[in-house]
């Protein structure tokens, strides 16, 4: 590919010569002041719409090492963070905690202020009881007092909490109803915690919140013969009264619960738009993931089945598992077809880069899309 494609330096005059004759009509009727001024708004805008994202990074945070949220390994395995070892990750960029993201966000991907963050990395690593077992619980009085000291970190560094990748709740779609309710009010816990930072939305699913991780497929009927899949019924069901308790939860507090591509019930874009439709609620929406697909159609098809279902944030993805069918540029150009207003974030899943070095890498990809939106999808 070239620099061009691959999202290199960009020469803004370029892209007002070529950006079409409206634009250029209108310049005329610009001061050469105005014009700077107009140049510097729509740049700003491209920044307003990139967050970054703790996940890629996270190998260089500080880390839990008796409460199960493991410790860091010596090596990543081969072909995740680019083979780097953990320590040497460390070494070259410094340990962060959450309360650093911030500040390294400002540092690493210039303009950008918004930010993505996973919520296995809140909370004071040295202080247990802000955890229940290996997770953060933003309920204890502990973890409220570090919530509004993040805050407060926000405030001062000028940055914003957009999304908050919450793996939290769990059960939110299984066959017990007890644990489905357990679910239910740990997602409600994490969007009171939200609220204390800002946020605009908050992820409700892992890969065990939707039932299995490979949802059930459907079977013949013994008694005509055509496909049918009673299994995934009662799963679809206890999923959509989840989220209708969760959105209005959220919606009381202006905060939107979405629904990531995540494996289980939510592999499949139909079955998201499905809960999202039942739940009909103004804070229940989708926030796709560009990689987290059973197969390669759906890298593309996906993005525009959920396109028009997400408004506040999406995962900008690279994951060499898809090879060059992995085109972060186009993505990014189906969901703005597809009207999405959003951040997008930029999370590196797994290729030759390291964590940090590959969200750069999608910084420039994303800055490139944005800059140029209109090409062929």
């Amino acid at each position: 590919m070239s620099d061009t494609r691959r999202g290199g330096d960009f020469d803004r005059r370029d892209f007002f010569r070529t950006a079409g004759a409206g634009l250029t009509a209108a310049a005329v009727l610009l001061t050469p002041g105005e014009r700077a001024a107009a140049a510097t708004q729509t740049e700003q805008d491209r920044l307003a719409r990139i967050a970054s994202n703790s996940y890629p990074i996270r190998y260089i945070f500080k880390t839990r090492q008796s409460a199960g949220r493991g410790s860091d390994p010596a090596v990543a395995r081969p072909g995740v963070n680019g083979g780097v070892a953990v320590q040497e990750m460390k070494k070259k960029y410094g340990e962060i905690t959450m309360l650093d993201f911030p500040q390294f966000t400002k540092d690493t991907f210039p303009g950008v202020t918004h930010m993505d963050v996973f919520s296995g990395l809140f909370g004071d690593v040295t202080d247990s009881s802000m955890f229940d077992g290996p997770t953060f619980d933003p309920a204890t009085p502990s973890g409220k007092k570090w919530l509004e000291t993040f805050a407060a970190t926000l405030a001062r560094t000028g940055t914003k909490v957009q999304h908050i990748s919450n793996n939290a709740p769990n059960d939110l779609a299984g066959p017990d109803e007890a644990l489905r309710k357990v679910g239910v009010a740990v997602g409600k816990k994490w969007l009171d915690g939200a609220a204390i930072l800002g946020a605009k939305s908050v992820r409700m699913n892992s890969p065990r919140a939707l039932g299995p991780s490979i949802r059930p497929q459907a079977v013949r009927d013994p008694i005509n013969g055509y496909p049918k899949n009673d299994e995934i019924v009662p799963y679809l069901n206890s999923a959509i009264e989840s989220y209708k308790e969760m959105a209005d939860h959220g919606g009381n507090l202006g905060i939107r619960v979405t629904i990531e591509n995540h494996w289980g019930l939510a592999a499949d874009p139909i079955n998201i738009r499905t809960i999202i439709d039942e739940v009909n609620h103004p804070y229940c929406e989708a926030s796709p993931d560009f990689c987290n697909w059973e197969y390669e159609h759906m890298l593309v098809h996906g993005l525009k089945a959920l396109a028009p279902y997400s408004h506040t944030n999406v995962h900008a993805k690279y994951w060499d598992r898809w090879g060059e069918k992995n085109d972060v540029q186009r993505s990014v150009r189906i969901m703005l077809a597809g009207g999405f207003k959003g951040t997008f974030a930029l999370e590196y899943e797994e290729g030759p880069l390291n964590g940090v070095e590959g969200a750069k890498f999608l910084y420039k990809e994303v800055l490139a899309a944005l800059t140029t939106p209109t090409p062929v999808i």
